[in-house]
């Protein structure tokens, strides 16, 4: 989002907006320790795979700052249980062990004293918090290529600039549709049960003067029959190797709907967020999260008392439902395996 961090170094610690009190208040938390940002991703306060990452990677870096005076062996053993803190707090959002095995990895590599090595996994930190953004706006430049003008397109959750370091990715495509002059309007769904959409994509876009318009989850079936969208556009927490994608749940629904009515559907999707390691979207853990974020809504509750609950925070689409992987390398269309083990050729 312009001229607003989700992230950001201040001086001695990290900050984060919290997106759990918008859009009704702005305000940024401080974190010190890698525990509180474990809590913070936990809770909610970020969220947003590439955001998570970031978060993550200075995780790492405030614990390395406040173990830096200890000795080597304590520093480590320390650094050892940030990791475990920090890998636990989301299971889905593969950006999240990326980013933290990127700081382990360097810091084994490291041959200095703590001291030295806290400053050195607070610069790695830094700049994957650079990177992420220039990543977002490759994308977007991609990503806008696909996009018509005038197109009213569809997204799910919040992958804007709130859920990365700035510009995002699927909003991120559609800033860059509009920067490069193509008139785009944006329909967000609501999002149950967290309402990412109705709180944080609406917002971002009204703040930045992007038409949009907010539906209920139950209508996008109707928008799609009635010519109402032209294109879907997602983020991911987790690609499989075979291109199916992990997204906010209710994904899938909107990719089955799009594929019946003939709509494009994409995925923006970093390489960070690709996971080789597995072969299919079955291997994906999916988190399940407090009852409480169905029976009601912050301090309201509307669901009867003793009712039994599911709430698994994401689903996967199939390979076959989307249309194209949006990377920094380009798009993707009808991803597969071998299209996508080609992107990290060389």
């Amino acid at each position: 989002m312009k001229n607003i961090e989700t992230l950001r170094w201040n001086e001695d610690h990290l900050e984060m907006i919290d997106q759990r009190i918008l859009p009704e208040n702005f305000e940024y938390i401080s974190y010190y320790t890698a525990k509180s940002v474990a809590d913070g991703i936990y809770s909610m306060v970020v969220r947003g795979a590439p955001a998570i990452g970031c978060a993550a990677a200075y995780g790492v870096a405030l614990e390395a700052l406040c173990l830096s005076k200890a000795n080597l062996e304590d520093f480590l053993v320390g650094m050892e249980v940030a990791f475990k803190i920090l890998l636990e707090s989301r299971p889905t959002a593969i950006n999240l062990f990326w980013a933290v095995d990127r700081m382990k990895n360097l810091m084994a590599e490291t041959n200095e004293e703590p001291e030295a090595i806290a400053l050195i996994l607070l610069k790695e930190a830094h700049k994957i918090l650079r990177e992420d953004i220039e990543i977002n706006k490759t994308m977007g430049s991609f990503g806008a290529e696909v996009l018509s003008n005038n197109s009213s397109v569809l997204t799910h959750c919040n992958a804007g600039a709130l859920a990365t370091a700035g510009h995002g990715t699927a909003l991120g495509v559609v800033r860059s549709a509009v920067e490069s002059g193509k008139s785009i309007s944006v329909i967000a769904d609501e999002t149950r049960p967290f309402l990412q959409g109705a709180r944080l994509t609406a917002w971002e876009m009204v703040q930045e003067k992007i038409p949009v318009t907010l539906i209920s989850d139950n209508m996008s079936g109707h928008l799609m029959k009635t010519g109402k969208v032209d294109a879907v556009v997602v983020g991911t927490d987790r690609v499989a190797g075979n291109g199916d994608v992990a997204n906010k749940i209710g994904t899938y629904m909107v990719a089955v709907l799009a594929k019946r009515h003939n709509i494009p559907f994409y995925v923006a999707c970093p390489l960070s967020t690709i996971d080789l390691s597995i072969s299919s979207g079955d291997e994906i853990p999916i988190e399940e999260r407090s009852a409480n974020e169905v029976t009601g809504f912050r301090d309201y509750q509307w669901a009867s008392k003793g009712v039994s609950v599911r709430n698994p925070a994401f689903d996967v689409t199939p390979a076959d439902l989307v249309t194209g992987l949006i990377t920094e390398k380009g798009v993707i269309f009808s991803p597969n395996a071998k299209k996508i083990s080609k992107l990290f050729e060389g």
